[in-house]
This record gives C-alpha cells, structure tokens and sequence, in this order.
C-alpha cells in the first residue's frame, strides 16, 4: 500500500490536476466510482492505473472486478494519499488515470457522402465556454439525446479539466468529442458535412416557431457561445438560424447548461418523431 503522500508517483500523478502536466503526459485523472465504471465498461483501454483505498475496493466490487479482469493495475493507497491525488474535496475512494482520447473535427464531421449514406445528425458545438461544470453538463446533455458527438473550440475549458470530466459523469467516455480550432473554421466543415447551423442566443427567433417551421427534424449543429458575453455578431452572421429558448417566468437569464439541454433534446425530439 502506498502510504506516502509525497512520493515522487503520488506527486506526478497530483500534477495532472494541472493542464500543463496534461498536456505533457497525455494522461487524466478520473474520480469517483461510476465515472470509473463507465471507463472500464466502454473505454478499458484507456484506464492507465487505478487507486483505491481498501474500504473503497470492498465496497465497490463491480469496479474492483471489471479492473482486474481489464488486467488494470491497481494500487492501494490511504486516505491521505487519495486526498492528495483527488481534484475534490471529498474524494469517494477511487481515482484513475486515463490516456486522452480526443477525436479529431474531421472524423467527426466527414464530407457530405454524395452516394446520400448518412452522416451524423446532432452534435453540440461549443464556443469560448469556460466553465468546467458547464461544458460537463452539455456533454451529458447531448449523450443522454442521443447526439453524435460534441466539438470545443481551442478558446473553450480544456476537456480534460477534472471538473469538466466529472461533470460529464462518464458521458465523456460515450460519445465522439473533439477539441477544434477557431469555431469559423469548424462551422465551414459543419456545414460541408450537410448539417444546418442554429445559434444559440437571447436575440434569436423563438425556439416553438423554429420547430413550428420543421427546421429542427434536419440534421443540426447547435452553436454555443460563452456564458457571459454569448456570441459575436460575426459568429451569429455564420449560423442559418439564431434561436431562442423562450423565457416565460420572472428568471432573468437561462442557465447554458440548461438551455442547451432543451435546444439538443427539441432536436432529438424531432429526428425522431
């Protein structure tokens, strides 16, 4: 068991709370057991080592299970030790660390097939998002509706942030999501993939009357913008449509977790009615 908070492998495996170290290693930290549990059940490959506390291995004998059986290594280590690693404040006993997987724009978003096979029909398009539990909660939201995947731009919360990758409470490992560069040159390849643009934005067209039109049965990329400032004119002026989600209580403002959860599951409702 390791029982030494400052060990030379507890202090590098700590270091990828950092984006630098992230970026450096390739590696992530994953926390808590059913973040763990969806890695080990979609993506084993990716589980580099696991450490657990004792008591956290007992209770969780699924996880224990399916890591010996992925052939995982896994280290015992205290308290004290997973207080050191973990990102949070009461870790719940187990952490992981994961190889990256990002999947690139490209193979997301392939060229409109001319022989009309089809491509992918919903994917969430973040721009400039710099909230961590934001970005989480929209990765959730659009793999619960069913979307194809999920594209940050370079200007949005790194994707491996501990608490993105919490937030996203194992959808992470569910769905394609790629990390992009500037969001006009992801639009232009969105839309060469057959996919219509809707922004997002309080100046838009009520969401009921983009769905009265049948707009949002087609295949759809919905465009996000930053929490505080929204989107630019300019990047407004690269969408078809700006909608809307109606506001008809006294709340001043929508979340955009929250507001993007509506807008992907009004599509998801759509394409499949």
């Amino acid at each position: 068991m390791i029982d030494n908070p400052r060990s030379p492998r507890i202090r590098a495996v700590a270091k990828l709370r950092k984006k630098d170290a992230r970026s450096q290693t390739g590696l992530f930290l994953l926390e808590g057991p059913q973040a763990v549990a969806e890695a080990l059940t979609y993506r084993p490959e990716l589980v580099v080592e696991l450490y657990s506390t004792p008591t956290a291995f007992e209770r969780f004998t699924d996880i224990a299970q399916t890591a010996v059986d992925a052939g995982v290594d896994v280290e015992f280590v205290t308290e004290q030790v997973l207080d050191a690693i973990a990102d949070t404040v009461t870790p719940q006993g187990i952490v992981a660390v994961c190889h990256q997987f990002p999947t690139s724009v490209r193979d997301l978003l392939p060229p409109l097939d001319p022989k009309g096979d089809s491509g992918p029909r919903l994917i969430a398009v973040l721009e400039e998002v710099r909230d961590p539990g934001n970005a989480g909660t929209i990765i959730r939201a659009a793999d619960a509706a069913g979307a194809d995947g999920v594209i940050l731009s370079g200007r949005s919360v790194d994707l491996y942030n501990p608490k993105v990758v919490r937030a996203t409470t194992g959808s992470i490992f569910h769905l394609a999501i790629a990390v992009g560069p500037a969001v006009e040159t992801v639009l232009e390849r969105t839309r060469s993939a057959g996919l219509q643009i809707l922004a997002a934005d309080i100046k838009g067209e009520p969401l009921p009357a983009v769905r009265a039109e049948g707009l949002l049965a087609l295949p759809t990329a919905w465009l996000f913008g930053n929490e505080a400032r929204g989107l630019s004119d300019a990047q407004l002026a690269l969408a078809d449509r700006t909608v809307s989600v109606p506001l008809y209580g006294h709340a001043e403002s929508m979340n955009l977790a929250t507001a993007a959860s509506v807008c992907l599951y009004e599509s998801a409702f759509a394409q499949r009615a």
